[in-house]
């Protein structure tokens, strides 16, 4: 048996719960800045990642997928505009763009990807991926909102907490043994809530305020074209970068998720589980770096763990109390192991490149790389049809169109001294 294979064990429910914890964080993040409701976000995070699953039953990733960051502005501009009914129909419809590369995949074979991401383009995608979020750990290590703009916890005590936490998870992960090291985050996040709990800052209102039991808001889409053709074109973006999310869990686990379940699969899981959010009131689902990032400390590859981390999601949407405790972790504990599990996700880009020996001597492969970091976390957008376009998704797509049309070099050609020494 494989340490892919999929093999549901009630031992492994302990280190599901610990993944629920790492994407908590950034899963309730994108309904509250939205206007969309976390518990309703917590059920359809739950109920896309066990479509996902069975939509890639042959060979299933050890993936979970939750709120997508891609479409905040989208989501903010529409229910502004049309109200959350018809925003709802515009984000049900971008999981149908998923669907349609899935099926258009399908038909012309998925051999033509790894013609359009070689390792050169690969690699700094996965590395941004990592990078790009890199602000927001800070910012929650540091007692701030993700954005920065709000300061929760005083600067002074936040660093330390985040401190704590991060070094407990260190710790956990490279001197324990048995089950310690399967959960050096769940450590991580136990010793930092204590560290807060001494500091004081701790604020169990949202437990005391929460009801044992309360059935999620849901909310139901009305079917509103403008919104639709709004937002449709914005799912091209967290397409390409659904790409870069599978091939850096294929680099973590070492199975080409490619070929097998392949990304005519991940791709539909991705999509059905995004419309079928949608159609509940959840903000669209991706597949969650963070959790990748986890995976690749604690070594824990069966996908039955993620099975785990939906079942708790799902609970967690009718169990008040609960959230309302898991929502008195302050920031800067997780904010502290996000600097880990960021770090990690570019780390994982960077061995795509060293492992597939890349030259980054070559000034085309140089050129390839520069570009696409700099596009993707320099904040660089370009606008088509009305659409922007930036982030990781820019990036991804600059890394392909490059790839493409640059000249092959020359097998005697590498970069100049006197261009390493500007």
């Amino acid at each position: 048996m494989k340490p892919t294979d999929y093999n549901f064990r009630l031992k492994d429910s302990i280190i599901g719960l610990q993944f629920l914890f790492v994407a908590f964080g950034a899963l309730v993040l994108v309904p509250i800045l939205t206007g969309l409701d976390s518990n309703v976000a917590l059920f359809t995070a739950g109920l896309g990642t066990l479509i996902f699953q069975i939509t890639t039953r042959k060979n299933v990733p050890p993936i979970f997928l939750a709120s997508s960051f891609a479409f905040i502005a989208p989501i903010i501009y529409g229910v502004q505009k049309w109200g959350i009914p018809a925003t709802l129909s515009g984000l049900a419809a971008a999981g149908l763009v998923y669907v349609a590369l899935s099926f258009a995949i399908r038909i012309k074979g998925s051999g033509f990807l790894h013609k359009l991401l070689p390792p050169i383009v690969v690699g700094p995608v996965i590395m941004t991926i990592g990078l790009i979020l890199a602000p927001v750990a800070v910012h929650m290590a540091s007692g701030q909102t993700g954005d920065g703009k709000i300061q929760l916890v005083p600067f002074d005590t936040a660093i330390i907490i985040s401190m704590v936490s991060l070094i407990a998870t260190i710790l956990a992960t490279l001197l324990g043994k048995g089950i310690i090291r399967l959960l050096p985050i769940l450590i991580g996040v136990v010793v930092g809530y204590i560290t807060a709990l001494l500091f004081g800052i701790v604020d169990f209102t949202p437990l005391a305020k929460a009801p044992v039991f309360a059935v999620p808001h849901f909310v139901f889409p009305e079917l509103n074209w403008e919104a639709i053709l709004y937002i449709l074109p914005i799912a091209i973006a967290p397409a390409v970068e659904h790409v870069g999310d599978i091939l850096a869990i294929s680099n973590v686990t070492k199975e080409d998720y490619l070929k097998n379940p392949g990304l005519e699969n991940t791709l539909l899981g991705d999509g059905l589980a995004t419309s079928a959010a949608s159609f509940l009131g959840g903000p669209p689902n991706t597949t969650y770096s963070e959790v990748t990032g986890a995976v690749t400390v604690t070594k824990a590859y069966n996908p039955a763990i993620m099975t785990w981390a939906a079942i708790f999601a799902m609970a967690l949407a009718f169990l008040g109390k609960l959230g309302g405790f898991l929502q008195t972790i302050p920031v800067p504990v997780m904010g502290g192991i996000l600097l880990l599990l960021f770090g990690i996700i570019a780390s994982v880009g960077m061995a795509t490149l060293t492992n597939s020996k890349t030259d980054l001597s070559c000034p085309r492969n140089m050129i390839i790389l520069s570009l696409i970091l700099v596009f993707a976390i320099g904040g660089m957008s370009f606008k088509f049809g009305g659409v922007n376009f930036s982030g990781i998704g820019l990036g991804a797509i600059v890394g392909i169109i490059l790839n493409l049309i640059l000249p092959q070099p020359r097998k005697d050609e590498s970069i100049s001294e006197e261009f390493l020494d500007i």
